[in-house]
């Protein structure tokens, strides 16, 4: 190699490094603490020891994702045993509202955007869950008074407390308060520390974050961690007193969701008792067309898979995973972004809607309306705002190419996109037109459904029900 050749080469390489270094300033790492199941907080609100709350240690690995930001609602999201006692909500509250804890109390209900007053009340509506996926949150340690915000990554089998929209809410061990993680999903760099061993089964590609589910839940749809055959119904605000069983090896049919919205379609799913998956580096906008399913509609899956959706303008997806206990599916090559629209509701201390369980009801995190309310099961076969097609009857010269594809059969290639500001409805209208205040039937549903949601505000039902699948959603 020539000498003139040599330092031609050593020019490219600085340059790409530049390159390299000025998009790692603009888009950094997080850094994030690796939390394990089973290992002590070394700065807790709550003393662990004192049997607050416990960790499955054994028997829970991660499970693998489709899309590494998933709603609160998402089938299966979130476990639970035949031992539902995780996490004593009723110690937590006596502590809380000790007078002699009432520094700590402050800081603790601080996090959650409520009045300490509000304590017992926020509790109420709060429900135990066993994490099944690694997940990314934003945890508090306890410090000189204060409550000190770091990003961590906790390991699935860990107990928490979820509020009515799925978001994780609390550490049951510990009590720590959790909000939503904030950072790049795809763009974390992990520290395990301070006890916290890599753990066995840890995988980049089965970590996820949690974004609130677009309405209240009325129950959530878990997965025992121990005998993934059986799901578990759980009304929001209860702690396993009043549980239902389902079989999640029973098939649900994938619906028909070609022209429907990202944010409709995924709605229908949930319905149906299965996970929305996509593909890429972020979540696709809520008002994008999907064009095309992957498995196709009308094929019958368990309780939880993901069905990949492919939407106008996004790349198509590969054949989707389950969080099922049946089959594992390929996780997706990248952790998607998080947008920046998911930040949760802020909670307040509206009234308790949840029954209080002798121990361990407790309520969301961070959404403010009540729990659950009765349940009109949400719409699922008629997209609100899918655009109609042009007119049949137009002029001689052919109109644009701009309708979405119809409704009534899957598509598989679409025709060029519609514009994203004309059709999309909106995105986060709850399906259901029934607003109630008062909390679910305390007889849960027939055990072989797993209902989980509720619409929470009243908007116009433009849509027949579901015909197959949970009644409501949970599980995000």
């Amino acid at each position: 190699m020539t000498l003139r050749a040599f330092m031609h080469r050593i020019a490219v390489l600085a340059i790409f490094s530049l390159l390299l270094s000025g998009c790692e300033k603009g888009n950094p790492l997080t850094v994030v603490k690796a939390v394990a199941a089973g290992v002590p907080s070394l700065a807790p609100f709550f003393e662990e020891n004192s049997g607050l709350g416990r960790d499955i240690t054994t028997a829970v690995r991660s499970q693998p994702v489709q899309g590494s930001l998933q709603q609160g609602d998402t089938p299966g999201l979130y476990g639970g045993s035949k031992q539902p006692t995780i996490c004593d909500v009723a110690e937590l509250e006596r502590f809380l509202t000790d007078p002699r804890n009432h520094k700590k109390a402050q800081a603790w209900a601080g996090v959650l955007n409520i009045g300490t007053d509000g304590i017992p009340e926020y509790l109420d509506r709060l429900t135990p869950v066993l994490l099944r996926h690694d997940t990314l949150v934003k945890n508090h340690d306890y410090k000189k008074e204060k409550a000190v915000p770091y990003n961590s990554l906790l390991q699935a089998g860990i107990s928490i407390l979820v509020d009515e929209r799925g978001l994780p809410a609390v550490k049951c061990s510990c009590g720590n308060p959790l909000r939503p993680f904030e950072g790049d999903t795809g763009r974390i760099s992990v520290q395990f520390e301070d006890g916290n061993k890599k753990w066995a089964g840890y995988q980049r590609e089965s970590v996820v974050a949690v974004k609130p589910a677009p309405r209240k839940l009325a129950r959530i749809a878990l997965v025992d961690v121990q005998e993934p055959a059986r799901g578990i119904n759980r009304p929001v605000g209860s702690t396993g007193e009043k549980d239902t069983t389902f079989p999640t090896k029973k098939r649900r049919t994938v619906p028909d969701l070609a022209g429907r919205t990202f944010a409709r379609a995924s709605r229908e799913l949930v319905d149906a008792g299965l996970a929305a998956g996509y593909a890429g580096q972020g979540v696709p906008p809520d008002g994008a067309k999907v064009t095309a399913t992957d498995p196709p509609a009308g094929t019958q899956l368990p309780f939880g898979q993901y069905v990949m959706l492919t939407v106008a303008g996004g790349g198509t997806s590969t054949s989707g995973g389950e969080t099922g206990p049946t089959t594992t599916p390929p996780p997706s090559s990248s952790g998607a972004k998080t947008p920046p629209t998911s930040t949760p509701p802020k909670s307040g201390p509206s009234g308790s809607s949840g029954e209080r369980p002798g121990a361990s009801s407790s309520p969301p995190p961070s959404s403010s309306s009540r729990p659950g309310e009765a349940s009109s099961p949400p719409s699922s076969s008629t997209a609100p705002g899918s655009p109609s097609p042009g007119k049949a009857s137009s002029p001689p010269s052919p109109p644009p190419s701009k309708s979405s594809p119809p409704t009534g059969a899957p598509v598989t290639s679409s025709p060029s996109p519609p514009p994203a500001t004309t059709s999309a409805p909106a995105t986060r209208e709850p399906p259901s037109s029934a607003p109630v205040t008062t909390r679910p039937a305390t007889s849960p549903p027939a055990t072989s459904e797993p209902a989980t949601t509720e619409p929470a505000k009243t908007e116009p039902a433009t849509s027949e029900p579901a015909t197959d699948g949970p009644s409501t959603t949970v599980a995000a």
